[in-house]
Parts: C-alpha cells; sequence; structure tokens
C-alpha cells in the first residue's frame, strides 16, 4: 500500500507538473521581455525542485521522551516544533515514555501528551516503561517488578497506544522499518525469544529489502566508553550474540537506531565512526530530559538515508552532524 501511494503521488505531481509547465509557456509568450521572463523562470526552477523531493520519507526520533520528568514546558514545545515542519512523515518514541516507573499516572501522562501531536505516531517500550515497581526502595531507588507486574505494565503500555503486539513492521516507500521493543527484564533492554523468532522471520520475508530497525538500546561498542554504564550489558541491546548472529546473516538491515545511553548530541561518538557495527550503522540519540532538547530526523531517499539533528533550543539544524547512509546493493 505504502509503494502504491508513492505511486500515485508521483502520478500526481506529474500532472500537475505538466499543467503548471504548460502555465508557465503561456504565461511566458504574452512577458517574453526582460525581468518578467527571468523571474517566471527562477519561479519554475523552484516548482521544478520542491517537487523533485516529494515522496521522500520524513522520520523524527524522540529520545527518551521520560514524561513527565524534567523541563515539561520544553517538551511541549518539541511537539509545537514538529508539528509546524509540514513534511514530517511518523515520530518514532523510542521507549521509556514513562518518567521512572511506569505508573497510572505516567501512562495517564503519557497519553495526554501524545494526544497533541498531530503526526503519525510509532512507539517501543524502554525499561522505565515496565520493569520497575511503582514504589522506590527505602533509599530511593528503583526495585525490579515482579513478573507478574512487569507484564501488567507491558498490557499497559499496548492498551495505551491501541497496539496488537509489542512489535512490528511496515514499510515506507522501498524501505522495511521494524519496531523492537523491550519486553524480557533479564536485561534492562532484552527482547524476548519470541520477539527474536518473529524479528528473524521479517528478515528471511524481505531478503533484499532495506531494512530500519528501531530499538531502545544500542549495538555494543558502537558508542566509546565515555561513562562507566555505556557498553555494559545493561545499556546494550541484548541477547547480543542472537542480535550479531542476525545481522550477520541479513546484509539489508543497515540501519539501527536506538536511544537508552542518553548520549549527548556534544558528545564526541555521538555521530562518528565508531557507530558502525560491521555493516550496520548505529543512529544514536540523546534523551528529552536534558537542558537541551535534540530530535533526529531520517529522511528516506531512493539511495540513501540522510540524518539531521535538531537543537530545539536554538530552534536550528546542526550541519556538523549531517550523515547520509547509502542503501545495501545486491
Amino acid at each position: 500500500p505504502e509503494r502504491r501511494g508513492t505511486f500515485w503521488r508521483q502520478k500526481f505531481c506529474t500532472i500537475k507538473l505538466w499543467n503548471t509547465k504548460k502555465c508557465f509557456r503561456n504565461h511566458l509568450k504574452s512577458h517574453a521581455k526582460g525581468n518578467g521572463q527571468r523571474m517566471l523562470k527562477q519561479l519554475l526552477f523552484g516548482l521544478l525542485t520542491a517537487l523533485s523531493l516529494y515522496g521522500r520519507t520524513h522520520i523524527v526520533v524522540f529520545g527518551d521522551p521520560h514524561l513527565p520528568g524534567k523541563h515539561p514546558q520544553m517538551k511541549e514545545e518539541v511537539l509545537e516544533h514538529i508539528n509546524e515542519w509540514k513534511d514530517v512523515d511518523m515520530v518514532v518514541a523510542m521507549g521509556d515514555l514513562c518518567s521512572k516507573t511506569g505508573t497510572v499516572e505516567e501512562y495517564t501522562y503519557v497519553k495526554t501528551y501524545f494526544s497533541k501531536l498531530k503526526k503519525s505516531l510509532s512507539v517501543i517500550t524502554g525499561n522505565h516503561d515496565f520493569i520497575y515497581m511503582d514504589e522506590l526502595d527505602s533509599n530511593d531507588k528503583l526495585q525490579h517488578a515482579s513478573k507478574e507486574i512487569q507484564e501488567a505494565k507491558l498490557k499497559r503500555f499496548q492498551t495505551t497506544f491501541n497496539l496488537p503486539k509489542l512489535y512490528y513492521s511496515m514499510v515506507k516507500e522501498s524501505y522495511l522499518l521494524l519496531f523492537l521493543s523491550a519486553d524480557d527484564p533479564n536485561h534492562l533492554a532484552e527482547l524476548s525469544k519470541e520477539q527474536l523468532a518473529w524479528l528473524e522471520q521479517e528478515l528471511q520475508s524481505h531478503p533484499k529489502m532495506p531494512t530500519i530497525v528501531f530499538f531502545h538500546a544500542p549495538l555494543e561498542n558502537t558508542l566509546e566508553t565515555y561513562n562507566r554504564w555505556v557498553n555494559t550489558p545493561n545499556f546494550v541491546a541484548q541477547p547480543k550474540k542472537k542480535i550479531h548472529e542476525l545481522l550477520q546473516a541479513n546484509p539489508q538491515l543497515f540501519l539501527w537506531v536506538s536511544v537508552h545511553t542518553n548520549t549527548s548530541a556534544k558528545e564526541a561518538s555521538f555521530a562518528s565512526k565508531v557507530n558502525q557495527y560491521e555493516h550496520v550503522t548505529n543512529i544514536h540519540n540523546s534523551d528529552m530530559n536534558k537542558d537541551i532538547i535534540w530530535t533526529n530526523s531520517l529522511f528516506l531517499e531512493e539511495n540513501f538515508v540522510s540524518i539531521k539533528t535538531y537543537d530545539h533550543s536554538k530552534q536550528e539544524w546542526i550541519d556538523t552532524l549531517d550523515r547520509h547512509i547509502a542503501v545495501p546493493k545486491f
């Protein structure tokens, strides 16, 4: 359906472009002298450029919203910015939507917050959405909940967003997008056996389709170890051995989008050569609890994906963090 939609959008653009060119030709005939002709040619060139961009998919990534958390007003402003961007096709919220423990109150706030978003929304879980008990321990530390409570919170997540399953896929343009959720509490970001089996089947069913994974945690050693928890077992995608095997067997999977480590856009390894895991590039995202909120945007082009980072405090793109990742060729 997405590919058919793209086809008809292109046909629509072709018809509109033909009519526009005809209109401009007729107009040029009656204004064949001086500045008027030059101005009309410039307008036509601008229109052609705009139409050539029509159809690419723009995905905005929300890293760890932690709602309500810190700076709630700044988070509201981020929504306003994204709603104002006319070319956004979808937003992906990358887990840890809840601030701490996934209480009923936090989920109510989460639902209200995202109800203000005027774009399509895809969500996945993080550890703060289901792993912990509502109450902190005597030292104000998080404590793991029972299996029954964890399962109830995962169900709460599904119900909040009307999800048939916690993990799912979709096709955008010529790309396969896989949305994976942390659903095994053995580590802070681990995939269950059932989800791994589903993931393997999805990859086998689309062997030549460029594939992008969205998951809460990054691949191992795709950041410099700039603090004590980065690259430790609880802060990489698990089970790492099985994930490694799947990546080796599936060269079409070329992008892994993550957060969890809450890496600042100012950190040197946020966008660097260390982000490469064999043939896969890990796109790291910052959380939304910092004094500055950054969001990454993925632009799905025909032969590559462009990644751009936006500073919502300054309301400007950070050109030095621009990246272009080529689509794998078979």
